[in-house]
C-alpha cells in the first residue's frame, strides 16, 4: 500500500483529497493545524495525522524529517486580495509565508527521504496565468510556486524523483466561499480530488482542472501582454 502525505488536509481540496485517497486504498498522512478536523480524519480508515504549521520551519522539520512516504501533495495555501490604494507589505509576507515558503519548508524536510520513483506534487493555481485584478499577492506567490516546481523537476530528474505541478481553477472551498465575484466553471472539492488522484497516478507532470477552464486560460496566457492586461481590466468592471 502506497503512502500519500497531504499538507493543508484539514480543509478544501486537501481534506477532500485525503478522504478520497484513503477510500481508494492509499495510506494517507493528513497534515494540518486544526486539531478538531485532524481528529475527525484520524477516525477514518487508512488515515494518520500530523499537526504542525508549514510556515514554522522547526515544526515542519520535526514533523516530516522521518516520515516514510511515496507521494507528497504539498497543498497548504491561503489567499488575500489587494484593495488599492491600500498596499500592505505585511499582507504579501503572510501570503508568501504560507503559499511559497510553506512549500519550501516541506521540501526541505522531505527531500532527504526522497528516493527514485517518489513523487512531489506541488499545488499552485491558474491565477498565475493572467494578471487578475486584486491578485498581486496571491498570483505572485503561485507564480513563484510554479517556477519552483519547474526548476525542481529539472534538478531532480536524474535522481528519478517525479515533480508534478498542479494548477487548479475555481474549486468550492472555504477560501473561495469568501470571493464576491463570479467564478466560472467552479467545481466541488470532491470533483477536484478525483481528478487530482487520477493525474497523480498517471504521473502527469502538468495538471490543470477543470480541464476546459485550464485550456482557456492557458490559451489566453499566450496572448501579447497588452491583450492580457486588456482582458484583465475588463474583469474589473
Amino acid at each position: 500500500m502506497k503512502t500519500i502525505l497531504v499538507t493543508g488536509a484539514t480543509s478544501g481540496i486537501g481534506k477532500a483529497f485525503a478522504l478520497y485517497a484513503a477510500r481508494s486504498g492509499y495510506c494517507v498522512i493528513a497534515c494540518g493545524r486544526n486539531p478538531q478536523v485532524l481528529a475527525e480524519l484520524s477516525a477514518e480508515n487508512n488515515i494518520n495525522t500530523l499537526q504542525f504549521d508549514v510556515t514554522n520551519t522547526d515544526q515542519t522539520n520535526q514533523a516530516l524529517s522521518s516520515v516514510a512516504f511515496d507521494i507528497a501533495v504539498l497543498n497548504a495555501g491561503t489567499c488575500e486580495y489587494v484593495d488599492l490604494p491600500v498596499f500592505e507589505p505585511a499582507m504579501f509576507r503572510r501570503v508568501f509565508d504560507v503559499n511559497f515558503f510553506g512549500i519550501v519548508n516541506c521540501i526541505h524536510a522531505l527531500l532527504p527521504q526522497c528516493q527514485r520513483g517518489h513523487q512531489l506534487v506541488i499545488i499552485d493555481s491558474m491565477a498565475r496565468l493572467l494578471p487578475f485584478t486584486r491578485s498581486e499577492a496571491y498570483g505572485a506567490s503561485k507564480a513563484a510556486v510554479h517556477y519552483l516546481s519547474q526548476s525542481l523537476s529539472v534538478d531532480l530528474k536524474d535522481k528519478g524523483i517525479i515533480v508534478q505541478s498542479v494548477s487548479p481553477g475555481f474549486v468550492e472551498t472555504p477560501l473561495t466561499d469568501k470571493n464576491d465575484f463570479e467564478m466560472p466553471m467552479k467545481i466541488t472539492a470532491s470533483e477536484a480530488a478525483v481528478t487530482l488522484l487520477k493525474c497523480i497516478e498517471a504521473r502527469q507532470q502538468a495538471i490543470y482542472f477543470p480541464t476546459v477552464f485550464g485550456l482557456i486560460l492557458r490559451t489566453l496566457s499566450h496572448l501579447p501582454q497588452r491583450v492580457k492586461r486588456w482582458i484583465a481590466s475588463k474583469l474589473q468592471q
